[in-house]
């Protein structure tokens, strides 16, 4: 096949492609639909019909998929609306690899943005939280090193670090993010409680981590989320627990050793590492963190 016909072919299959994801009416869809005459007779009601079923087709799979990453957004909002939601991410931020399991994580910017969600402001910061879980499952196995802990009693703490678990993620929110996922995921807390705390404005820290093969999820104080953003961030142990303490609400009441002895038997810490100088961090897991108003 010369290379004339293999350029012909990809900007065939590039103007079909467009046309099944471009929002209709859109820009992007009138511009595909002019080249699709070039090999497609458009003129005909099959062709019409078929291209129809496609965009159909990708708009149920944009619903399912969605829904799997995100089955609290969608309690929140409805059906009828998640599902005009998929599609609208469909169309805005279409899917970049063939698994749509790794589809669906431009959602939290996205309803940031959108104007008709205004008032219900939390709904970002629940999808930040979802994905993580969703992310967290997924999450490249760490092999855990209990030996490893021994170093704590026996080194120098500067240039140690804690090993977290796969998919580690802490989201800050002015809102009751981690009661309101847990709520309608697991009943705790009760829907009536995380209601009220959302009434209340009180804003949570929530954390995520994959316990096994199972994500979790856990609402955490101040000081511990500085401390694991701060290792998520690459710093060592005492740059962590600088941070925790650095926390004045409630630093008189933060008690590392029993937190770690927690986070062990959680299998949210799996172990201590060596930071290198000048070197990434070696902790797989990963931070999502916005700011508390």
């Amino acid at each position: 096949m010369s290379t004339q016909t293999l350029h012909a072919l990809g900007a065939q299959q590039q103007a079909l492609l467009q046309a099944l994801l471009a929002r209709p009416g859109s820009a992007l869809a009138r511009s595909a639909a002019a080249c699709l005459p070039d090999f497609l007779d458009t003129r005909h009601i099959q062709t019409t019909r078929g291209l129809a079923v496609y965009q159909a087709n990708g708009h149920a799979m944009a619903e399912r998929a969605l829904f799997s990453a995100y089955p609290v957004v969608a309690a929140l909002i409805g059906a009828a609306n998640f599902a005009l939601l998929a599609r609208d991410l469909w169309h805005q931020h279409p899917p970049q690899r063939g698994d749509l399991a790794q589809w669906g994580d431009a959602l939290p910017g996205f309803l940031q943005h959108n104007a008709q969600l205004a008032d219900v402001p939390y709904l970002s910061d629940v999808a930040h939280t979802e994905w993580a879980l969703h992310a967290a499952t997924g999450a490249a196995d760490i092999a855990p090193d209990p030996a490893s802990f021994a170093r704590l009693a026996h080194e120098a703490p500067e240039g140690l670090a804690l090993t977290l678990a796969p998919g580690t993620t802490v989201v800050c929110s002015a809102y009751p993010v981690a009661s309101l996922v847990g709520a309608h995921l697991h009943a705790t807390p009760r829907l009536d409680e995380a209601a009220q705390r959302l009434r209340n404005g009180q804003g949570e820290h929530a954390l995520v981590w994959r316990q096994g093969h199972r994500a979790r999820l856990q609402g955490i104080q101040p000081n511990a989320s500085a401390l694991l953003q701060t290792l998520l961030a690459g710093a060592d142990l005492p740059q962590a627990l600088n941070a925790a303490f650095a926390v004045t609400d409630s630093a008189s009441n933060f008690d590392f050793s029993a937190w770690l002895s927690a986070a062990v038997t959680d299998a949210l810490v799996t172990g201590v590492h060596s930071l290198l100088p000048n070197a990434q961090p070696e902790n797989p897991a990963h931070e999502s963190h916005r700011p508390m108003n």
